[in-house]
Parts: C-alpha cells; structure tokens; sequence
C-alpha cells in the first residue's frame, strides 16, 4: 500500500499515512488532531547503472568457441 506524506499547517508536523491510491487525495488529520494538513508531492529517485550485458560465446575452456 502507497505511503504518502503530509503536514499539518496549523502545528508544522509531518507524518506519513499508507492508503489506498484510491484515497491518496481524502482528507488527513494530523497527529495532533488538526485538520488543516497538505499531501507533501513525493520523489522517487531511482539510481544505479544497468550491468554490461554478456558477450555472446560458444563454449569451450575460455567462452568463445574455439576450443570445441
């Protein structure tokens, strides 16, 4: 299930709730009991490089068919 972080105007908290996409823009009460909250815009930051694909090969004691 989604998490989505708000926070709350009237105290400055922020708290996280997991929801249902569906319900991703009802209504949140803080904490603290206030319900003057935002939903926060969240970023996902995917990183890392893609490993090198194999070369191609054939068999053999070194990969590349030579040897039979």
């Amino acid at each position: 299930m989604p998490r989505y972080d708000f926070r709350c105007r009237s105290c400055g908290a922020t708290f996280e709730l997991s929801r249902p996409m569906d319900r991703a823009n009802d209504p949140a009460v803080c904490p603290e009991g206030h319900p003057d909250t935002v939903k926060l815009l969240s970023t996902v930051a995917v990183t890392g490089a893609a490993a090198p694909a194999p070369s191609g090969g054939g068999g053999g004691c070194c990969g590349g068919g030579c040897c039979g």
